[in-house]
Parts: structure tokens; sequence; C-alpha cells
């Protein structure tokens, strides 16, 4: 019985219309796909492109800044707290301007000024202590937030980027539809134009968000522990103010 199914569509190439057409001249290439997408398509293509490009950019800057912070801030340390365990104010403030891409520095730099400038000089007071503290707290916010520069373009095309690239997949699936209504029929080439463009805009809306998803975590766990860093060094300076004036 099944051989004579088989040759009953073997012998009427009408039945084979659905999965097959002879006249199918549907390219999967870069290019091919790109001819053959309508404009609503492509302008989903070239929206999801200039958010990778944003994306990526962000990436390599926040990589870059961080990884700046961290050497210094690790050269810096030591000396700036072999400085303030002699005594040297100046010589640590010194250390503190040489190296301005560290976030430890910027926020060092900004209570040691403060220490060092308010009031006439002579005994520490509580005030001049308070004043310096301040000065901390408003540096820590201000280094935060160059921390953070350009993750929230990356949280936002991490959670958009599927949703463009689905109205792709649904500009996709109507061509398609489209395509068998004009053509009455239900062929694969009648609808492998829109079906192919239907998956690629999904797929690309996908190779763009994940990228920066993980990116968004990565560098916001970075800013977290940078965050507990600088909530330690203004603590121990703090300590050390408040040391200089039991003496």
């Amino acid at each position: 019985m099944i051989l004579v199914h088989l040759h009953q569509l073997v012998a009427n190439p009408a039945v084979l219309g659905f999965f097959q057409d002879q006249d199918q001249n549907v390219g999967f290439g870069p290019m091919a796909l790109w001819a053959q997408m309508g404009w609503l398509a492509k302008g989903v293509v070239i929206l999801l492109f200039i958010m990778s490009i944003w994306s990526l950019a962000v990436m390599i800057d926040r990589y870059l800044y961080f990884a700046a912070a961290r050497k210094q801030s690790r050269e810096f340390a030591p000396r700036v707290a072999g400085a303030l365990k002699e005594g040297k104010l100046e010589e640590a403030v010194k250390v503190a301007d040489r190296n301005k891409k560290s976030h430890l520095a910027e926020v060092v730099t900004s209570g040691l000024q403060e220490f060092r400038n308010y009031g006439s000089g002579g005994a520490v007071t509580a005030e001049q202590i308070e004043s310096s503290k301040r000065a901390l707290e408003r540096a820590e916010a201000i280094v935060h937030a160059k921390l953070k520069r350009g993750l929230a373009g990356l949280a936002t095309i991490g959670s958009t980027a599927p949703f463009v690239g689905l109205f792709g997949t649904v500009a996709g699936i109507l061509k398609a539809f489209g395509q068998i209504a004009a053509q009455h029929t239900t062929s694969i080439s009648a609808i492998a134009g829109g079906i192919s463009e239907a998956l690629v805009t999904t797929a690309f809306g996908l190779l763009v968000a994940i990228p920066a998803v993980w990116a968004f975590n990565y560098f916001t766990s970075k800013v977290e522990a940078f965050d507990v860093e600088m909530d330690n060094s203004s603590s121990e300076l703090v300590d050390y103010f408040i040391k200089q004036s039991r003496r």
C-alpha cells in the first residue's frame, strides 16, 4: 500500500507542489536575505544594528574605564596609606592627584583636600571632621554616577531588543500570509521569503539582547564592588581624621 502511494506521488507532480516549487528563487545568504526583506523588516534590522553598535561601544568603554580604575587603585592605596601613616598629608594629596582614573583616589582626594583646607589650621575640630565626611559622601555619589555611565543603556537594549526583533517577526509572518493570498498557494516557496525574514529578525534581536544583558550584570557587579571599596576607604580616612583630632 505504501509503495502504491509513493508511486502516485511521483507520477503526479502537482501533489508535490506543497513541498517544492521548481521556480523557487529564495536565497539564504546575508545579502540575499537583505534584498528579499521588506522595508519594515529592513528598518527593524537597521535599528537592531544601531543598538548592537551602541551596546558594544558601552562595553568597551566600561571595560577600559574599570580596568584603569582597578590598576591605579592598586598602586594608589598602599602609597597613600604609607603617606598618611607618616603624617605626610600633602604627600598623600599629591599621590591622589597623580591617580586621577582611580575611583579610590578621587574619593580620598576630596576628603583630604576638605580636611586640609577647612578652617585656619591648628587643632582638628569635630566640625572639620564632619565637613570632610560630607565631602567624601559627595565624592562617592559622583564617582558612583561615573561608574554607572552607560549601564542604563545596556539594560534598555537588553530588555527591548527581543521585542524589536519580535516586531520584525510579526512583519515577516504578515508578509508570508500576503504572499499566500497573492499567489493562491500554500507552497513552501510562496512563504519562504516571509518566514526567513521573520526568523532573521528574531535571531538578530536575541543576538543583540543576550550580550547586553550579560554585560549589564557583569558591570553592575563591578560597580557594587567598587562602591564597597570606596565606602571602606572613606571609613578608614574618617578614622584617621578622628585619631588626628585626639593627638
